[in-house]
């Protein structure tokens, strides 16, 4: 059956106009919430929607939850940048998006459900929300929701987030196939995702036959500033008795960024003396004095990959969930040196080939 025949056929089903159906089945936002339900519904058993083009977005005004960070540049730029994102994938299409803020993990949950229960509210996507209350809330109202980085330990709702195991994995393990043994590792853990990076940053020491000492190989930080992780590193080689490490992996550019400016001022070389790798979204790797080799978490494709995933919800409603886990991506460039097997780390040098001695 052809598409037309097929509009056609609808609209004697469902007692509507030809230009009604083929309106709702466009995606547009000129027709009655009753209309629309009732073309739907038709389409849906007449198996039209399977046949659909899967960038058709089928519903016209959307909420996205996200913590407050999320909406400002100078807060979190990832977030901002993912927000960005979904705005763009939705661009192509008939949809109005709304914004609110929610805590990450003590969520108001009554204000979760006001917004959810708007009539103009078709679906959700929630951005780095952790409660789990507010998980089962949206998996209760029944409307189409996608998740974001985070995770809904019921299992009721799909969501796509980076492979934070793996992405870690896959730094540790450059790092080692570039010659280095002793790595120290700058990370913040406030969110259970960073965990998991360590968790894979460990594996891959297991992977080298070398043993990860919290002690030795790891350095904590409170978050992601440039600031605080200049004085970690400052404070870490005033401290230090013996080699110094062959490299330092940074959980994000900013980190990476500070680590640089710390050594610099010790009279370290990078990547001559210490080498600097960050694991990121891109946000300063390539504009430093030194520019950053780096484990690009995806960014931009996690509100591409919602929105799609978002489609397919409205496609196939009772369809298994899962979660999509979207795989790093390394850029090398000048802030890691490979280290010949069986040398050493070339001594400190402070004065240049031509200085006066």
């Amino acid at each position: 059956m052809s598409r037309n025949l097929k509009i056609a056929h609808i609209a004697e089903q469902t007692g509507l106009s030809v230009s009604t159906v083929s309106r709702v089945l466009a995606g547009k936002s000129n027709t009655s919430e009753a209309a629309r339900a009732r073309v739907m519904a038709c389409a849906r058993q007449l198996g039209v929607l399977n046949e659909m083009a899967a960038g058709r977005l089928l519903l016209n005004n959307l909420v996205v939850f996200a913590p407050q960070r999320a909406f400002d540049e100078r807060s979190d730029i990832f977030y901002y940048r993912v927000v960005q994102s979904i705005n763009k994938a939705l661009a192509p299409h008939d949809v109005r998006l709304r914004y609110c803020a929610l805590e990450e993990e003590d969520s108001d949950a009554n204000l979760f459900l006001a917004r959810m229960n708007e009539s103009d509210t078709e679906a959700a996507i929630l951005l780095g929300i952790d409660s789990p209350h507010i998980h089962d809330l949206a998996a209760d109202v029944g409307k189409p929701c996608v998740l974001i980085n985070c995770r809904d330990v019921k299992m009721r709702l799909p969501a796509v987030a980076p492979d934070h195991r793996l992405i870690g994995e896959a730094a540790a393990r450059y790092l080692f196939d570039m010659g280095h043994k002793h790595i120290v590792n700058l990370l913040c853990l406030r969110r259970y995702t960073m965990e998991w990076r360590l968790a894979g940053i460990k594996a891959g020491w297991e992977a080298s036959n070398l043993a990860f000492e919290d002690t030795r190989h790891l350095i904590v930080a409170d978050g992601f500033s440039a600031r605080e992780s200049e004085a970690l590193i400052s404070r870490f080689l005033a401290e230090k008795n013996g080699p110094l490490p062959s490299a330092i992996l940074a959980g994000g550019d900013f980190m990476a960024a500070g680590a640089v400016t710390a050594l610099q001022k010790a009279g370290l070389r990078v990547p001559q003396d210490v080498s600097v790798m960050s694991i990121d979204a891109f946000n300063l790797a390539a504009i430093q004095d030194v520019p950053l080799t780096a484990m690009h978490v995806p960014r931009d494709e996690l509100g591409e990959e919602a929105v799609l995933m978002l489609q397919q919800r409205l496609i196939r409603p009772h369809s298994t969930c899962g979660t999509l886990l979207l795989n790093g991506t390394l850029v090398v460039r000048e802030s890691v040196r490979r280290i010949r097997s069986g040398k050493s780390a070339p001594g400190v040098r402070h004065n240049g080939l031509y200085d006066d001695q």
